[in-house]
């Protein structure tokens, strides 16, 4: 299931290597008579400030599509590029480094840490990463400030609600300015209000940063501000 073709379709079904883009990516799980095919053949682009959802029920490989497209585990053949990078060609430490620096991943659940406050969540990655500074501290509120939680700047997960968490968890995850945006069911624990408002915040945040964003969700109600919509079906793409 596809959305009617688009500028954005043209753009995504064209090479680009300033965003995501699969090639004939094919993930088995498992052995022998127990081998399941998670990914089959799949070919999927994604441009710069394109928002793309793809729907598909649980056991689909919509969880597997994320992992492959965000490093966290290698495809069985094809090729994944991440910023014109081909991130399945890298040895392990790169491709660690690649995906912490080039890739944001917005989980179903926060993942916040329970001491941290709202701006220190968004701080910590870049601490990690030796590059805490003047200029990423500035980063950080101006992010806050984007997703609407300039009153929330000191609070903890505790003192939020399900939907300023995951506003939280989308500012933490483009503190990085990544290439690529990765989205797992981010509704799954709002209401139908704070799912709308959740899911148009990713769009807003897509398009105003250019960021190749992929969210998978089983909700096909909040599909309208997606700019493409794929669905996934025993591992196929369509």
């Amino acid at each position: 299931m596809t959305t009617p073709a688009s500028d954005y379709h043209t753009a995504a079904d064209t090479v680009n290597p300033g965003g995501l883009r699969l090639d004939d990516v094919t993930l088995t799980l498992g052995d022998g008579d127990a081998a399941v095919t998670a990914l089959d053949h799949v070919v999927l682009s994604v441009a710069p400030g394109e928002f793309v959802a793809v729907v598909g029920p649980s056991g689909s490989g919509k969880s597997s599509l994320l992992a492959v497209a965000g490093g966290l585990q290698r495809p069985s053949s094809g090729t994944v590029h991440i910023a014109g990078t081909e991130l399945t060609a890298l040895p392990d430490k790169e491709r660690t480094a690649a995906r912490r620096r080039h890739i944001g991943f917005v989980f179903q659940q926060s993942n916040l840490l329970a001491s941290l406050t709202v701006l220190e969540q968004l701080l910590l990655p870049l601490h990690i990463d030796g590059r805490l500074d003047a200029a990423a501290r500035a980063r950080a509120v101006e992010l806050v400030e984007a997703v609407g939680l300039a009153h929330r700047a000191a609070s903890r997960p505790h003192q939020l609600s399900g939907g300023e968490r995951q506003r939280a968890g989308l500012a933490r995850a483009l503190m990085t300015s990544p290439a690529v945006l990765l989205v797992d069911e981010p509704t799954s624990a709002l209401d139908r209000v704070r799912s709308a408002e959740a899911v148009r915040l990713i769009a807003e945040q897509t398009h105003e940063r250019g960021t190749a964003t992929v969210m998978v969700t089983h909700d096909t109600a909040i599909m309208d501000v997606a700019d493409r919509v794929h669905e996934m079906v025993d591992g196929r793409l369509s």
